[in-house]
């Protein structure tokens, strides 16, 4: 069973937001990390670099397979998660404290479109 945290918003593409003001820290679900492997790589993007919702952000690498990251929200990256670059597999170890991104939102009102946590726990079955 996948660990899912109750308060966070969640895309269909896997991702998970943590909203702290107008900041969306976006990372990838337990359900993602388990589906994927051993995650081997994390390409982020730059700080400033900005994105529409549903853009892809970056990627996932594993022993298995790669998966692009879609961003949740629009806006401007803000802050990386540099700790990935070198240790990839904290995703792994919990996917919820390994954060890839943190993005200021140009538009709060996208957050309605994302799922809860039960929505969330329907899409991926458990």
């Amino acid at each position: 069973m996948s660990k899912i945290v109750e308060g966070l918003k969640y895309s269909e593409s896997h991702e998970w937001v943590k909203v702290e003001g107008d900041i969306a820290i976006i990372g990838v679900s337990d359900f993602a990390q388990k589906e994927m492997g051993e995650i081997t790589y994390v390409d982020v993007p730059e700080v400033d670099d900005e994105f529409e919702a549903g853009e892809d952000f970056g990627a996932l690498e594993s022993v298995k397979a790669s998966s692009e990251l879609y961003c949740p929200v629009s806006g401007k990256v803000v802050e990386v998660n540099e700790e990935l670059e070198n240790a990839p597999e904290k995703v792994n170890e919990d996917a919820f404290a390994a954060w890839i991104i943190k993005i200021e939102m140009s538009d709060t009102s996208e957050l309605d479109a994302l799922l809860d946590a039960e929505a969330y726990r329907s899409l991926i079955g458990e």
